[in-house]
């Protein structure tokens, strides 16, 4: 199935997550998501266009084919301008994704959360 199958009247909000107040007393945010077509998922979209996450720290993390991320961090930058992002992300191939775990931990506890 191609991009081009994707029905472009799909209301995708019907997908996201809806969340009034995100936790206004913290400042670190991720962004989990699969590398779709290079890009992010549509409800990912729509759920960062329907919150402010103004002066949070964003940390994107996603499994991919073999793009990385993609343009990903250049879109949420334009979706959320006053939002930090960070360059900490985390990616991973499919291919290594059932023996990530390990990398998975050491990622988070390099966080210094």
């Amino acid at each position: 199935m191609g991009a081009s199958a994707i029905p472009q009247s799909v209301d995708f909000r019907a997908f996201a997550v809806s969340v009034k107040t995100i936790a206004p007393t913290q400042k670190l945010y991720q962004s989990g998501h699969a590398i779709w077509w290079g890009d992010m998922p549509m409800p990912v979209y729509t759920f960062l266009e329907g919150v402010d996450l103004s002066e949070k720290t964003i940390i994107p993390f996603c499994p991919h084919g073999e793009s990385r991320f993609a343009n990903t961090l250049k879109s949420i930058s334009q979706i959320q301008p006053n939002a930090i992002i960070s360059q900490n992300g985390f990616t991973i191939s499919r291919e290594d994704v059932a023996d990530a775990e390990n990398n998975i931990i050491s990622w988070l506890h390099d966080l210094s959360l």
